[in-house]
């Protein structure tokens, strides 16, 4: 990444991170041919709802607490659901083509299970944490 500038941090690792990269520059590359009326509207939204998704599980997993992570993947999660919504009405305007469809799709299907899931793991492990220290024996300080 950056010609190798800047060294990799945990969270560009994540397949959720990479593919939310590939979702994000797919659109950029796509609604950046479209004319202006569906650029400043249709497109400025999903480019930013889709920028959005790698963005927060970047942000969350610089913020230093499992909650905090947690909250960033869920916004991420919000801003992927966004990004269905701007692609069908691209769709139902006619910005897209079956090409565009058939491969954002793969992306998106690929995508939604697997950052479900993470939510999932990084929640359960908060949950497996949270109910670890409420087990541990109290000290005096306590």
């Amino acid at each position: 990444m950056f010609g190798g500038y800047i060294p990799e941090t945990n969270f560009e690792k994540l397949d959720i991170y990479k593919l939310s990269e590939r979702l994000s520059s797919l659109i950029w590359r796509i609604a950046v041919k479209w004319e202006r009326l569906p650029q400043n509207t249709v497109g400025t939204q999903l480019v930013r709802a889709a920028d959005s998704i790698g963005a927060n599980i970047a942000e969350g997993s610089g913020r230093g607490s499992e909650k905090d992570y947690l909250r960033f993947l869920r916004i991420s999660r919000g801003s992927l659901y966004e990004t269905k919504h701007w692609l069908r009405l691209a769709f139902t305007r006619d910005l897209l083509t079956m090409e565009n469809v058939e491969e954002l799709r793969a992306i998106v299907d690929e995508l939604t299970p697997k950052l479900n899931s993470y939510i999932r793991v990084v929640g359960n492990k908060k949950a497996a944490k949270a109910r670890y220290e409420d087990q541990r024996p109290k000290t005096e300080d306590q």
